[in-house]
């Protein structure tokens, strides 16, 4: 008996020297956050600034102009006729546009140089007056029908011939009529440009005439000049157009 005593006691002695194990559901408490009031200021400050720079965005992408867009090319000395077309563009103050509602006055002047299709139209392209470039000359020649091939329009590029009564009526020696073919078989102007053609006579009966305006090297006005006063010249499309 008294060895199960014993043994007892010591069963009991060595369970309460274990360790209390706490509940499983229960858990240590955590630390409080520390709130940081600069950075949620931050936050809030840069949501606002780039909702203003969205706005601004979308206001400044509203505020467009309507201005004039050519749709065939203009060459230098010629109007913009009814060769237009209207666009819209983000205004620019320091864009010199041509707007929509300047068009009336936009067609009173001429094209400083070339103008091509799509561009759009800005002040300094255009003048009051017809720009002549620096070493040329512009020459108006009056033509027949046969004198000129069909399709000719301002652009292309031409090269004016001597013709006429000179080359066919010498019956002197056979060195006149060689000089006489030399002078009428030569180019006058090899490379001209057509600035400008018109239709000659009454508007209700076509005759065949047109009349061409040229530009030319100025060296080689006088001649082209001269030879158009007399109906001795012809013109004719060469390569470059």
């Amino acid at each position: 008996m008294k060895i199960q005593e014993r043994t007892g006691a010591g069963a009991g002695a060595g369970r309460s020297a274990s360790p209390a194990q706490p509940p499983v559901g229960d858990r240590l408490p955590s630390p409080p956050r520390e709130r940081k009031p600069a950075l949620a200021a931050l936050a809030v400050l840069l949501i606002l600034v780039g909702a203003l720079g969205a706005t601004m965005l979308v206001l400044r992408a509203g505020d467009r102009v309507e201005v004039v867009k050519v749709t065939a090319d203009i060459q230098a000395g010629e109007s913009v006729g009814n060769k237009v077309t209207s666009v819209m563009v983000a205004a620019d103050d320091s864009i010199n546009y041509i707007e929509w509602s300047q068009l009336g006055a936009l067609k009173k002047l001429k094209a400083k140089s070339t103008i091509y299709t799509n561009t759009v139209v800005m002040g300094q392209m255009f003048a009051a007056q017809e720009q002549i470039p620096e070493g040329k000359a512009s020459v108006g020649v009056a033509l027949k029908e046969g004198q000129y091939p069909a399709g000719v329009k301002p652009g292309d590029i031409v090269a004016a011939y001597r013709v006429g009564s000179s080359s066919s009526s010498s019956s002197g020696d056979s060195a006149d009529k060689d000089t006489s073919s030399s002078a009428s078989g030569g180019a006058i102007v090899p490379d001209a440009r057509v600035n400008g053609v018109a239709d000659d006579g009454d508007s209700t009966v076509s005759t065949g005439n047109k009349s061409f305006t040229l530009l030319v090297d100025e060296a080689d006005a006088a001649a082209l000049a001269s030879a158009a006063a007399a109906g001795e010249v012809a013109i004719v499309r060469v390569p470059g157009n």
